[in-house]
Parts: structure tokens; C-alpha cells; sequence
């Protein structure tokens, strides 16, 4: 079990949500409106998240209390993905949509290592924090390409799966990163919404998570209950010493609140964390971190 923290970690917010065509842009910009009310001051997106880029530059271009976190790698019209060019203009691109002139965290998003080591695309991005361009660079992802990001010493940031049904990178590596000074952002502390309804258009995350949910007995440990379940999955990564922010995906000013408001509630009991950490070293010590 981790060593206690002092505080919680950050809370931000996933942007993903925000591209949604199903959220309007007064909707976008008054979510991103309630989060700095709440103190929360990061917007983690991508440029695979629909709209999200340019409505975070929209309203951030006059806010510069709030920081973003992008991802480059791929989607560059008419660039071949993962090359050292599609990393450069990439960053060009993330610019121009975040209405920024220099980046404040940019990662190269889910690669695996052997991109990561033949490819030239980290020394791009490094060349880009060297230009001034991006202020810190980072990597999101998994497995192998987690590991070799912190041990390289080139990367301020990574980024990786932290949860109840998810520990490979908490355990594994995460340590690692908290001795060498890295910066851990967390997502999918809310396991993918594992605990919806199954539907036809879930994708194999939440599929997979749902069955180390049930093989866990996750539901008998926390309850069924969707809010109290969802306030113990962020205080759970909030309070993990490894941990610096929480990425909360939310279209829903009132969930995100709900987010900061479990943060702020203190870490889980000991014994559940133990009878958790316990149970996931019998069942689940063989899982693969999930991208």
C-alpha cells in the first residue's frame, strides 16, 4: 500500500467530452468557465477529440490561468503519422487551434517503444521545448513505451491509467517516475465508466474493465451506488503519492464538482485499501496496463 500524502492531487479536466457535437458551444465554454471557479486551472485534450482544441483556444485565448494538455503523433491533413514532421507541424497545429504561442504540456500519445526509439519523433518534440514552443513534453501510454519514457530522462510528463482495476503503472513504474521528479497525470480513475449499462457501441476498455470489475468484487467493496462508487474511484487515485492530477472526462459541470469535492474528502480507509490491494495481487497481478 502507498505511503500517505499530505494532500490530494490535482483535479482536471478531461477534455474529450468538450469536442462532442451533443455539447453546444455556450455549454463548452461555461463548463470550462465553472472549472477555473473550482480552482481546477488544467484541460487535458487531443486532437482526436472532435471540436475540443479549437473550443479550448476559444475561450482560453484571454484566460492564461488555464493550462492545456495536448497530444500530437498523428492527424496532421496530409502528413504520414508518427514521423518527426507530423510531431512538428503537429505542434504548429495545436498552436494555432489552442490560440497559444507556447504549449503548456504536449505528449506524444500512446505510441509503442518502437516509435518512440526509431522514429525521430521524441527528438522532435524535444527540439520544439528547446525552441520554445512547447514548455513541457510528455508521453501517454502503457506496458514497455511507460517505462522506457520515465527511465529516458527526456520527458517532464506522462500520463497513464490509474485505478482500482488498473494498477500495473502504479505499481510497476510510477514509483520510478515520482524518484526522477516526472510529473504523473492519471486518467481513467473513473475505469471507464465500467459500471454503465453494457451498449452496443462500448469499446473493448470498458469492456475489459467491466470484467476485472466484477472478478475483483468491486461491486461488494464499494457498492453499487453511482456516486458514492464514483467518489471512492477519485479519492482511490487522488490520494496515491505517485499520482499529481486526476483527469475527470465530464460534459457535466455538476460531476466535476462532485470530482474535486471527493478529492478533498480525504483518502479511503486504510483496511478497504488494503483488502483492494490484496485482492488485485491474487486476481489481477498478471493484467496489462489498459491504453
Amino acid at each position: 500500500m502507498s505511503a500517505a500524502r499530505p494532500g490530494p492531487a490535482e483535479i482536471a479536466l478531461g477534455g474529450g467530452p468538450l469536442g462532442a457535437d451533443s455539447l453546444s458551444e455556450q455549454d463548452a465554454a461555461g463548463l470550462l468557465a465553472f472549472a477555473l471557479e473550482r480552482g481546477v486551472t488544467l484541460v487535458d485534450t487531443a486532437p482526436s477529440y472532435g471540436a475540443s482544441e479549437e473550443r479550448i483556444g476559444r475561450f482560453a485565448e484571454a484566460r492564461p490561468e488555464l493550462r492545456v494538455s495536448t497530444k500530437v503523433g498523428y492527424a496532421v491533413p496530409g502528413v504520414e503519422d508518427w514521423t518527426s514532421r507530423c510531431i512538428r507541424e503537429g505542434v504548429e497545429q495545436a498552436r494555432r487551434r489552442l490560440r497559444r504561442d507556447v504549449l503548456d504540456v504536449v505528449h506524444l500519445h500512446s505510441c509503442p517503444l518502437e516509435v518512440l526509439v526509431g522514429r525521430g519523433v521524441v527528438e522532435a518534440l524535444v527540439d520544439a521545448r528547446v525552441r520554445g514552443r512547447v514548455a513541457k513534453i510528455a508521453y501517454s501510454g502503457q506496458g514497455e513505451a511507460l517505462e522506457w519514457a520515465v527511465d529516458s530522462g527526456v520527458f517532464d510528463v506522462v500520463q497513464t491509467s490509474v485505478s482500482p482495476v488498473d494498477r500495473r503503472a502504479l505499481s510497476a513504474v510510477l514509483p520510478r517516475a515520482k524518484e526522477r521528479g516526472v510529473e504523473v497525470l492519471a486518467k481513467r480513475a473513473l475505469a471507464s465508466g465500467a459500471l454503465a449499462e453494457p451498449h452496443p457501441e462500448d469499446g473493448p476498455d470498458r469492456a475489459e474493465y467491466r470484467r476485472r470489475w466484477q472478478a475483483l468484487g468491486l461491486s461488494e467493496e464499494l457498492g453499487q451506488e453511482r456516486a458514492s462508487v464514483c467518489d471512492a474511484l477519485i479519492r482511490f487515485a487522488a490520494w496515491q503519492p505517485e499520482v499529481d492530477v486526476v483527469l475527470v472526462g465530464t460534459k457535466s459541470p455538476g460531476h466535476l464538482g462532485a470530482a474535486c469535492d471527493a478529492a478533498a474528502a480525504g483518502p479511503l480507509d486504510p483496511e478497504l485499501l488494503s483488502r483492494l490491494a490484496a485482492t488485485y495481487a491474487e486476481v489481477g497481478a498478471e493484467w496489462p496496463g489498459v491504453i
